[in-house]
């Protein structure tokens, strides 16, 4: 173990003193650094001889992959992979794990916050707030309808470990509640009790709130664009916390400029941090939030104590709990760590 070396390319905790005394008890070689705006020289320059790389934001497509001669292992710090280039950890015979079983509840927590949000019009409500407090007189005239939730339907499109929980925690919030979700298995929809599976284009054209919970891949990058806001109900609300490529955002400022919708709850963006001139800040329908879904003390430190546990299988020559591209397996022959 004393030649084995684990690295982080970046991090979003204070510090990493934590990390630094497992390894040192497990005596294997660890470095960390904040490299996700960095030139991929740099970045490689880094990781190029680790075994394993624990990686955050920082992009990894396959020019930084295929020069990885040593690593065996990538562990992504998150549920999310899309900054990792799958099919290159493939073909270079390197497991990619992620952390699927972390901050679910959390973002189902700020999943649902942003629909009550959006009902109860809360941003608009601080506005008007502050006119009439500088008026001294109550003006609710720009305030946009507010409708009983007990009447309205949600729409949930993806209903895996995040959008199962908001399916649950809704139950007593709207009076209806339909799933869009083509890759639910049977045990999954028994259990949250659903008779009816419904298309994308179904819960678009239904549902009052549509909040989104799909990974980000070739299959759902801009999954929400232009045709498919036009078919939402101009009352509808979208809200979206998983990743900020399902939803085109020059279709969104469309659609909410031109009343297509009466508006949006974000937590996610195509670009992160979004750039100072995004046309969302002056929307009135957006009900904005800084990426916050997977924040609470209690994931943060859920997904540490799980990528140590990915490590300890390393060393034990076991694959991590989590395997994105199983096919790896094929490729290595069902080899163990210590085989290769």
């Amino acid at each position: 173990m004393a030649d084995t070396k684990i690295v982080v390319t970046d991090y979003i905790e204070d510090d990493l003193d934590w990390e630094v005394e497992q390894m040192k008890e497990r005596g294997v070689g660890f470095s960390h650094a904040q490299l996700k705006l960095e030139p991929e020289d740099a970045l490689v320059e880094f990781i190029g001889d680790a075994e394993v790389v624990i990686v955050n934001m920082a992009p990894m497509p396959a020019s930084v992959v295929n020069r990885l001669v040593k690593t065996k292992l990538i562990i992504r710090h998150g549920i999310g992979y899309d900054n990792v280039d799958t099919d290159a950890c493939t073909t270079q015979g390197i497991r990619l794990a992620n952390v699927p079983d972390y901050c679910a509840q959390e973002v189902a927590e700020q999943a649902v916050s942003l629909l009550l949000c959006c009902a109860r019009r809360l941003f608009e409500s601080r506005r008007i707030l502050e006119e009439s407090s500088a008026t001294g007189i109550w003006d609710f005239s720009t305030l946009g309808d507010i409708h009983r939730m007990s009447d309205q339907t949600l729409g949930i499109v993806g209903c895996g470990r995040i959008g199962s929980r908001v399916y649950r925690m809704t139950e007593n919030l709207f009076g209806e509640r339909i799933v869009c979700d083509p890759y639910m298995d049977d045990r999954r929809i028994a259990a949250l009790g659903l008779e009816v599976e419904h298309s994308l284009e179904d819960v678009l054209q239904a549902a009052d709130y549509v909040t989104i919970h799909t990974p980000l891949n070739d299959r759902t990058r801009y999954l929400i664009d232009e045709p498919q806001l036009r078919m939402m109900k101009k009352t509808a609300f979208l809200v979206n916390s998983a990743r900020g490529a399902i939803v085109r955002t020059e279709a969104l400022v469309k659609a909410l400029k031109e009343g297509w919708i009466a508006g949006v709850g974000i937590d996610v963006y195509e670009t992160e941090p979004p750039p100072a001139d995004l046309e969302l800040f002056d929307l009135p329908g957006a009900t904005l939030s800084s990426h916050l879904g997977w924040c609470s003390v209690e994931a943060g430190w859920d997904i540490r104590q799980k990528i140590v546990a990915d490590i300890d299988n390393y060393l034990a020559g076991e694959p991590p709990r989590f395997t994105v591209n199983t096919e790896v397996e094929d490729k290595l022959g069902g080899k163990a760590y210590r085989d290769m």
